[in-house]
């Protein structure tokens, strides 16, 4: 069965999604954490790339051993004076918080070229 050619909704790369036949479908190959999956039905992403998806579930199983006090490096960076809030300090804390966050687990930022 033939693909929709799409753009993976994390990081924008061009890939070929099967959702009507997830079997076949080159995600399948990846395997990821309960916890990955239940993070994923919380986000606004559509179809995702191998990369992004491992990447995600690498950050949700960091997000259960990782301490959740902020660390500088770890859940935020200084940016122009400003605080900017990793992916992993989204993760832990289980909710977009609807602010357009740089890093947004939740896939509800706009895609800005990486």
């Amino acid at each position: 069965m033939k693909g929709n050619k799409q753009n993976c909704s994390r990081c924008n790369d061009s890939i070929v999604c099967k959702s009507n036949d997830i079997e076949s479908c080159d995600c399948s190959k990846i395997v990821i954490s309960q916890e990955t999956a239940d993070h994923l039905r919380k986000t606004n992403y559509k179809c995702l790339c191998n990369n992004c998806l491992s990447e995600v579930d690498k950050l949700v199983n960091l997000s259960l051993i990782l301490p959740t006090n902020s660390t500088e490096g770890l859940h935020y960076i200084m940016e122009n004076e400003l605080l900017v809030f990793t992916e992993l300090n989204h993760i832990q804390r289980g909710y977009c918080c609807g602010s357009d966050c740089q890093n947004c687990a939740y896939g509800f930022r706009l895609i800005v070229n990486k």
